[in-house]
C-alpha cells in the first residue's frame, strides 16, 4: 500500500513538466534568489561589461555567418555621474592623481543580429542552451544584475520576411523581463543592439579600474583569446567622453610576435594550447589562460613556476611576457555557469581519479612542460643570470651559506636576478632549514641499521649523514661570522657622523651591543654583542642591560639607578685562580656607554662616566651577592670588579682618566689602570679602538670567507 501511494502522490512527469492529477504544475523560478545564488567576486566587477561585449560578438558573428561579411563594430562607452571626486591613476600611462566622476553604467553598442524572437526567447529563460554549442551557459545577464540595477536593451532586428522591427524592454531584479512587443522600426535604421547598464554597485564600482585606458586594457586582456583564434575579431571602440581606446590598436601593440599553436592529449582528452609573446611596460606577469568556449574564465601566474622565468624575456630593447591559452571541450563541460572557475579537483590523489580524469595540477604541469620548450632558448640566460646573482650574494653578503649551496638542486638557484637580498636570504635560509631538518631525521634513522641491511651500505650512510652534518655546522659558523662583519659595519656608520651634522645617541650604541631593557635569559646569545668590548664577556651567568639595581636576581640593592649593562660571570671549574679558596668565584663587569664626541665630563658620578661605573660596583657589592639562580656568593666584596667605558677620549674624558692614574695605551686611543680599593680593573676604550680592535680580533676569520675588511 505505501509504494502505491507514494507513486499516486509523486504523480507522472513529462517533457513539459510534472503532471499532478493530470494537471500541469509550472515550476517557478524566484529571479532574486538565483541572482543571490550567483557567485561574482568583487574584484570582478566588469564581468557583467565583458559579457556583455562577448554577447556582442557572438550577435555579430552570427549576423556575418548569414551575410558572409565581417564588418562588425562594437563601441563600449563608459557613463560617469556628474561630480568628479578625487582618484588615482590605475595604469602606467596614468601615474598621478586626477578627478574623475563616478563610473555609474555602460552602454554597449554592436552591429549583430539583434534580439529576435528566439533570442528574445532565450534570454527570458534561465539556463537557455540556445548557444551551448558557442559555450553559452545562460546566465550570463545574471551577472548584470549581480553588479547593477539594471539593464534596458534597445534592439533592431529582421523578422523572417526581412523587415526590421525595434524592440525596447528592461530587465532588473524586481520585475525581471519589461513587456517587449516588437514594433516598426524607424527609417534607416540597421540591425543591432544596444545594452546600457545602469546603477553600477558602489562596492563593485570601488574594487574596479576606473579610467578609459585600464578599462580598455583589461577588456582586452579578457578578449585576447578572440584577437589571436582563426575567424577574426569585431572591431571595439572604449570611449570615455572624449577619450577613445581602440583595442585593434591595444592589440597591435601588445603583440611581441604571432601567435603559435599546437595540441596536446592528456588522458585521452586533447588541449589546444596557444603560445603569445605580449609587449608589455609593466610588470605583467606570465601567465596561463585558462579559457571555456573560446572565453576567458581564469588566469594563472606562472612567473617563478619554471625555473628562469622571471621578469621579462628576451633582450632588454625586445622584451616581452608570455602568455599561453588553453582551450579544450574537457575545460567546456566542466567550467562554472558564472564562468569564474572550473569543477576541477585541485591536486590529483591516487584511487580517486579513473584514467580520463585529469586534476588541476596534471593539468598545469603539461602545460608547464611545454610553455619551458617553447621558451627554452630565453630561459637558458635567465637561468645562468640568477645562479651568478645567488653566487655573488653568497660570496659577498652571506658566506654562511656556501657549505650547502652543493646540496641545493640547481633549479632552485635559478632566481629572478633582480631579487632582492632580504627575499635571496629568505629563501637560502628555508632551504638550509630543509637540510637541517633532513639532518635531524637522519639522526634518528642512522642509529640502527635497516632491516637486512649489510655493512657496506650502512656505511655510506653514515658517511652522508656525517657529510651533511659537516656542512650544515661549517654552514652555521660561517653565519655567525657574517653576522659580527654586519655588525661592526653598522657600528662603523652609527659612530660616523650623521647628514644632519649630530652623532648617534648612546640608545642606539648601547642597542648594538645589547638590547636594552634585557636580560640574559630573554634575549637570544646572537642579540648580544659584548665580543665587541671583550671575547670572555659572551659567556656570563647573568646580564643585564639598562636595568635598575632592585630589579636584578644578583644582589638585594633596591635602588633605581640603571647601569648600562651589568654582567656576572661565576666560575665553577677548578682552575689555577681558584686553589685555596672556596667555590664558586666570582667577577662583576660594568659597562657604560657615551655618545660620540661627546665634551662634557666634570667631577663627581653623575658627570664622570668612570665614577659612574664605580659607584654601580660599589652598590652591587653593598647588597648580598647571589648567582642568577640564587645560590650565594662568598666573600662579596672581594668580588673583582671590570669596569669598561666606551667613549671618545674627548679632552674631559682624558682630563678624568689623568685624574684616576689611568695608564694611556700605545696608540693613545684608550686607557687602562687598576683601581685597588676597589679591587677594580679599568678600561677606557674609544669607539675608534673598540672598532679596530674587535676587527682585527676577526679579521682571519672574514678573510676565510672572503668578507671585505677595509
Amino acid at each position: 500500500m505505501k509504494r502505491i501511494f507514494a507513486r499516486q502522490l509523486l504523480g507522472k512527469f513529462s517533457r513539459s513538466g510534472i503532471l499532478w492529477q493530470n494537471r500541469p504544475v509550472t515550476i517557478e523560478t524566484n529571479l532574486r534568489g538565483r541572482i543571490k545564488n550567483t557567485q561574482l567576486p568583487l574584484v570582478r566587477g566588469l564581468m557583467p561589461l565583458f559579457e556583455a561585449v562577448q554577447n556582442s560578438i557572438h550577435a555579430i558573428e552570427e549576423i556575418d555567418q548569414e551575410s558572409k561579411q565581417f564588418d562588425g563594430k562594437i563601441l563600449v562607452e563608459i557613463v560617469r555621474g556628474g561630480q568628479g571626486k578625487l582618484t588615482y591613476g590605475d595604469s602606467a600611462s596614468r601615474p598621478g592623481p586626477e578627478s574623475l566622476p563616478d563610473i555609474t553604467g555602460f552602454k554597449i553598442t554592436d552591429n549583430g543580429i539583434g534580439f529576435t524572437d528566439k533570442h528574445m526567447k532565450s534570454f527570458e529563460t534561465l539556463d537557455s542552451d540556445l548557444k551551448a554549442e558557442i559555450g553559452g551557459r545562460g546566465v550570463g545577464r545574471l551577472l548584470w544584475l549581480k553588479a547593477f540595477d539594471g539593464a534596458s536593451i534597445d534592439s533592431v532586428f529582421a523578422d523572417n520576411s526581412g523587415k526590421l522591427l525595434l524592440r525596447n524592454f528592461t530587465f532588473t531584479a524586481s520585475e525581471g523581463v519589461s513587456e517587449h512587443q516588437p514594433k516598426a522600426a524607424p527609417p534607416d535604421s540597421r540591425a543591432g543592439t544596444v545594452v546600457a547598464l545602469y546603477g553600477f554597485d558602489p562596492k563593485y564600482r570601488d574594487a574596479s579600474r576606473k579610467t578609459a585606458e585600464s578599462i580598455g586594457n583589461s577588456l582586452f586582456e579578457h578578449c585576447l583569446w578572440y584577437f589571436v583564434r582563426e575567424g577574426g575579431m569585431p572591431d571595439i571602440v572604449v570611449r570615455d567622453g572624449d577619450e577613445t581606446i581602440d583595442l585593434d590598436a591595444v592589440y597591435q601593440s601588445h603583440m611581441h610576435s604571432s601567435a603559435e599553436k599546437e595540441q596536446i592529449t592528456i588522458k585521452g582528452h586533447s588541449f589546444d594550447l596557444t603560445h603569445i609573446k605580449l609587449r608589455s611596460t609593466t610588470n605583467t606577469p606570465h601567465f596561463i589562460g585558462w579559457c571555456a568556449s573560446n572565453r576567458l574564465v581564469d588566469e594563472e601566474s606562472i612567473t617563478g613556476k619554471i625555473p628562469g622565468l622571471h621578469g621579462k624575456l628576451g633582450s632588454d630593447d625586445d622584451a616581452f611576457v608570455y602568455a599561453c591559452y588553453v582551450t579544450s571541450e574537457y575545460l567546456n563541460e566542466r567550467v562554472r555557469s558564472e564562468r569564474t572557475g572550473f569543477v576541477i579537483e585541485k591536486n590529483a590523489t591516487k584511487g580517486l581519479f579513473d584514467k580520463s580524469e585529469i586534476a588541476q595540477d596534471e593539468l598545469s604541469a603539461a602545460v608547464l612542460e611545454r610553455a619551458e620548450m617553447y621558451l627554452s632558448e630565453y630561459l637558458q640566460t635567465n637561468r645562468q643570470a640568477g645562479i651568478e646573482r645567488v653566487k655573488e650574494f653568497v660570496a659577498t653578503k652571506q658566506p654562511g651559506y656556501r657549505p650547502i649551496l652543493a646540496r641545493i638542486p640547481e633549479t632552485e638557484l635559478c632566481v629572478d636576478p633582480h631579487i632582492s637580498d632580504k627575499e635571496l636570504d629568505v629563501l637560502l635560509h628555508r632551504h638550509k632549514s630543509d637540510a637541517e631538518s633532513k639532518l635531524l631525521s637522519s639522526g634518528h634513522e642512522i642509529m640502527n641499521p635497516r632491516e637486512n641491511e649489510n655493512f657496506h651500505d650502512y656505511g655510506n650512510r653514515v658517511r652522508d649523514y656525517l657529510k651533511l652534518a659537516d656542512d650544515i655546522k661549517k654552514s652555521d659558523l660561517a653565519e655567525y661570522v657574517s653576522h659580527r662583519k654586519v655588525i661592526l659595519d653598522l657600528l662603523r656608520a652609527a659612530i660616523a657622523r650623521q647628514e644632519d651634522g649630530n652623532y648617534s645617541r648612546e640608545d642606539l650604541l648601547h642597542e648594538l651591543v645589547m638590547p636594552m631593557r634585557a636580560e640574559s635569559s630573554s634575549i637570544e646569545f646572537e642579540r648580544s654583542n659584548l665580543w665587541l668590548i671583550d671575547e670572555r664577556l659572551t659567556f656570563h651567568d647573568f646580564l643585564a642591560s639598562d636595568k635598575a639595581l632592585k630589579s636584578m636576581p644578583i644582589t638585594d640593592n633596591d635602588e633605581l639607578k640603571r647601569p648600562d649593562i651589568v654582567g656576572l660571570n661565576v666560575f665553577d671549574e677548578s682552575i689555577l685562580l681558584a686553589e685555596g679558596k672556596d667555590l664558586p668565584l666570582a667577577s662583576i663587569v660594568v659597562v657604560e656607554i657615551k655618545r660620540p664626541l661627546r665634551n662634557d665630563a666634570s667631577a663627581g658620578e653623575e658627570r664622570d662616566p668612570i665614577e659612574q661605573t664605580l659607584g654601580y660596583l660599589r652598590r652591587i657589592r653593598a647588597g648580598e651577592m647571589k648567582t642568577a639562580g640564587g645560590r650565594p656568593i662568598p666573600d662579596a666584596p672581594d668580588i673583582p670588579g671590570f669596569c669598561y667605558v666606551v667613549c671618545d677620549i674627548t679632552p674631559t674624558i682624558k682630563e678624568r682618566c689623568e685624574v684616576q692614574g689611568l695608564t694611556v695605551t700605545s696608540d693613545h686611543m684608550g686607557y687602562f689602570g687598576y683601581n685597588a680599593p676597589l679591587k677594580a680593573y679599568i678600561e677606557v676604550v674609544s669607539f675608534d679602538r673598540l672598532l679596530n680592535g674587535a676587527t682585527e680580533r676577526n679579521r682571519a676569520f672574514f678573510e676565510r670567507l672572503g668578507l671585505p675588511t677595509n
